[in-house]
């Protein structure tokens, strides 16, 4: 619900942003198949190297070169390497710098050169929550639809996914607007159960799959609503601690501009899908369709060569920054949150 998001987030007095640096303005389940013997992909942020390193510059002219490229050489030159054509120019153009970067990169590394790697898994979410056409300023949106999509970021893959719907309590009554956007009927959440119990089962998941144990990972959503607001109220509503594994997140739109160069208005979901030469699968505003249209993009943005970072948390009850050179961080092993005194 990625528009209705945007209407709505402005109305929230309690969650405040801090200053953004200059380059951020801007119930299914299938089983993991981890690649226990893929070799973790190179990473190809340099927050952390030395660029006085000779790769950067042999990385530096090609880049030169591929500026230079009109639209049809470019496409050209991807369908030589193999890789995929789709998209505007300026993301044939990013696709074609990255591919080249990484080549050299892993050529680098195993030279004793500079690398990184990437979280194991990243887990999607897009909640559903109550809301009305035209919502009051103190409406209390509770999440009505919990999904989750996991990635694994060394086959580049959806490789699992979660759902349920949830029974809200403050405003058990689903407006006609919300029925209408969502898809999600009185019925469904009439019979489904409270968050807290869902939350449980959505930790038990997190635990089965070995997520910030054995394998490293971390939360990404489409915005910083789902976290910072919607998760933050319902917490709040059901008398339950904020969870510590959900503080910490990708926010994918914030990472999409800086990584593609577009202005904020570029980076609605399916805007997106749009300029990476995708086509949204699904209905809008199911969570998890929307869960799994993001899942998409992050995947292809992987493919392009982008290291999908932490970029947003919350302190206090705010949302904060995470600056890009901040070390890269995993969700902590998912636990029950404790009631609230």
């Amino acid at each position: 619900m990625d528009e209705h998001k945007e209407n709505i987030i402005t109305k929230d007095v309690n969650v405040k942003m801090s200053a953004p640096r200059e380059d951020e303005k801007e119930k299914s389940s299938t089983r993991i198949c981890p690649a226990e013997d893929s070799a973790p992909p190179v990473s190809l942020s340099q927050s952390n190297s030395d660029f006085s390193h000779p790769v950067y510059k042999e990385i530096a002219l090609a880049n030169g070169h591929i500026n230079r490229m009109s639209k049809d050489e470019l496409r050209k030159k991807l369908a030589e390497l193999k890789l995929d054509t789709r998209g505007v120019k300026d993301v044939m153009k990013k696709r074609l710098k990255s591919h080249y970067k990484k080549q050299k990169l892993m050529q680098s590394a195993a030279e004793g050169g500079p690398t990184d790697t990437y979280y194991d898994y990243i887990c999607v979410v897009d909640f559903e929550a109550t809301c009305e056409e035209d919502n009051p300023s103190d409406f209390l949106h509770e999440i009505i639809e919990f999904p989750m999509v996991l990635i694994n970021t060394h086959t580049l893959e959806i490789v699992d996914s979660f759902q349920e719907y949830v029974k809200p309590e403050v405003n058990p009554q689903l407006s006609d607007f919300c029925v209408r956007l969502t898809g999600i009927t009185q019925k469904m959440v009439d019979e489904a159960d409270l968050f807290p119990a869902v939350l449980q089962r959505v930790v038990a998941w997190l635990q089965e799959r070995e997520l910030g144990t054995k394998y490293k990972y971390a939360i990404l959503t489409d915005g910083a609503w789902d976290m910072s607001k919607f998760l933050n109220i319902q917490c709040r509503i059901s008398h339950i601690r904020y969870p510590q594994f959900a503080k910490k997140w990708i926010n994918i739109r914030k990472l999409y501009g800086n990584f593609y160069k577009v202005p904020r208005t570029q980076t609605k979901l399916s805007t997106m899908l749009e300029k990476l030469g995708l086509k949204y699968e699904g209905r809008p505003h199911s969570g998890l369709d929307d869960s799994r249209n993001i899942a998409r993009i992050a995947v292809r943005m992987l493919q392009d060569g982008c290291q999908l970072r932490v970029n947003e948390r919350m302190h206090g009850g705010q949302l904060l920054s995470v600056p890009s050179s901040a070390p890269v961080e995993g969700a902590p092993p998912p636990r029950n949150p404790r009631n609230r005194d």
